[in-house]
């Protein structure tokens, strides 16, 4: 079996979640170079992406900075997997996999099931306990500021017993002030 060329500006990038389309995966690799062409091949009986597409670059540094920064980071929630595309495979033709011995194929495909299997049940995994920690941290703030809050209530319940209790003693003292009293007076009898 000849070794396939393996395109430098060309990535494969895997595990997109449902929402991202062409539009985000550009926006999400425009930062590393000029981008020539964004793909992400649709399911024909869903007429959605199949959770992968390809982003070719016009430069092979810009592209191998993207797969250098990319590969592993988080988009929409999922972790991406960038590497280094692969020539499209022409069906039926010399580089296909309809080209490949049968026995080839039926050695290759159980291990290559279970790989991806026991890839899916650690990054399902992986996935659930970033969650875990992620709605952790949110109970955690939420709990902060609640306390916040309701420290702030207290305060500004002492702040207003303190004012009408001020009030409330201003008023004593200008009863028990006789010029207070002599001026109350003296105003009663000129009305």
């Amino acid at each position: 079996m000849a070794q396939q060329a393996v395109q430098k500006n060309t990535l494969y990038v895997g595990g997109l979640a449902e929402e991202v389309n062409e539009t985000i995966l550009h926006a999400a690799f425009i930062p590393f170079g000029d981008i020539k062409d964004v793909k992400t091949p649709l399911d024909q009986a869903t007429q959605k992406h199949r959770s992968f597409g390809f982003v070719t670059f016009l430069e092979k540094e810009d592209a191998a900075a993207a797969m250098d920064n990319m590969d592993g980071a988080e988009l929409y929630g999922r972790v991406l997997t960038v590497n280094y595309a692969l020539p499209e495979r022409i069906k039926g033709g010399e580089q296909g996999w309809a080209a490949q011995p049968k026995h080839f194929l039926g050695r290759l495909l159980p291990r290559l099931t279970t790989h991806f299997v026991q890839n899916a049940v650690w990054a399902d995994a992986d996935t659930w306990f970033e969650r875990q920690q992620q709605e952790e941290e949110m109970q955690r703030i939420q709990a902060e500021n609640q306390a916040a809050m309701r420290a702030a209530e207290e305060l500004h319940r002492k702040k207003m017993a303190e004012e009408r209790q001020g009030e409330k003693e201003d008023e004593t003292e200008m009863k028990d002030d006789p010029m207070v009293r002599a001026e109350a007076e003296v105003s009663k009898q000129n009305n």
